[in-house]
C-alpha cells in the first residue's frame, strides 16, 4: 500500500518509539524500511565503540528481521552528527531517494538529546532537499515532498499527540523486538536500574488510556506546506 521509511536516530529508538506502528503497516501490506542514522557505539560503558557499534548494528538487523522490516544504516557514530552538518545531510538524501516512500517517520524536535533533535533537524531538511533534482545530481534517485510524522519522544515529556495508532495486539512483538537490544536492555538495567521494555511498555499503556485503547503509540505530523495530507497514512 504505501512506502514508510523510519529515520531513526539509534538502534533501539525504533522499538521504543513506533515499533507497533511499523509492524502494524507491515500486516497492512507495507513496505517498511527503518533507518538508523548513529551506531549507536557510545551507548555502553564497558564495551568499547567500535566492537559496540559491531552488536548494535547486529542487534538492529535482528529485530529487523524478526519484522519484516528492511534495515539500513549510515553508521555515523553517536554525537557525530548536528545541524548544517553536509555530509550527513548528503546520507539521508540519499536513502530517500533510493527507498522513495510516501511518508516518513522520524524523531521530535524537541527532544531530550542531542542526536535526536539533530536527526529530526537532519531528517526535514534532507526530505526537500532530496525532491530537488539539481541538488547532488550524483545521488541517483527520486523522491518526492512526503509527509513526516513525528513519533513520541521518550518519556513523553513536552509532547501532546496529534495522532494516536492502536497497537494493542502488536505490543508483545514490540517489546519482543526491543529485546533484541541486549547490549542496551541489560547494560541500563544493572547499571541505571532502567528497565526499557517496561518502560515502553507503561509508555504505550499510558498513551493506550489517552485515545481509549489499551496500548497506544503517538505521533504529531509536520505541519508545514506541501507536508500535510487529507488521507489518514499512519495505519
Amino acid at each position: 500500500m504505501y512506502t514508510v521509511l523510519a529515520l531513526i536516530c539509534h538502534p533501539d529508538d525504533m522499538e521504543i518509539n513506533c515499533g507497533g506502528t511499523l509492524l502494524k503497516c507491515k500486516e497492512r501490506g507495507d513496505r517498511v524500511v527503518v533507518c538508523n542514522l548513529c551506531n549507536g557505539n557510545l551507548g555502553h560503558m564497558v564495551i568499547q565503540p567500535d566492537e559496540l557499534a559491531q552488536i548494535r548494528d547486529a542487534e538492529a538487523k535482528k529485530s529487523c528481521d524478526l519484522a519484516g522490516f528492511e534495515h539500513l544504516s549510515c553508521n555515523f557514530g553517536d554525537l557525530n552528527i548536528y545541524e548544517n552538518n553536509k555530509e550527513a545531510r548528503d546520507r539521508v538524501v540519499k536513502i530517500i531517494r533510493e527507498v522513495n516512500p510516501d511518508f516518513i517517520i522520524t524523531h521530535y524536535p524537541d527532544d531530550y538529546m542531542a542526536d535526536h533533535v539533530a536527526t529530526s533537524k537532519l531528517v526535514f531538511d534532507a526530505s526537500f532537499a532530496a525532491s530537488v533534482p539539481h541538488y547532488s545530481p550524483e545521488i541517483e534517485g527520486e523522491a518526492k515532498v512526503v509527509p513526516i510524522f513525528y513519533m513520541e519522544p521518550s518519556n513523553g515529556v513536552n509532547f501532546i499527540p496529534t495522532e494516536y495508532v492502536d497497537v494493542s495486539d502488536y505490543i508483545d512483538k514490540k517489546i519482543e523486538m526491543l529485546s533484541c537490544h541486549e547490549s542496551q536492555v541489560v547494560w541500563l538495567k544493572d547499571h541505571d536500574n532502567v528497565d526499557i521494555c517496561e518502560d515502553a511498555r507503561v509508555t504505550s499503556r499510558y498513551l493506550g488510556m489517552q485515545c481509549g485503547t489499551k496500548y497506544a503509540e503517538g505521533f504529531r505530523q509536520c505541519q508545514t506546506a506541501l507536508k500535510i495530507t487529507t488521507k489518514r497514512m499512519l495505519p
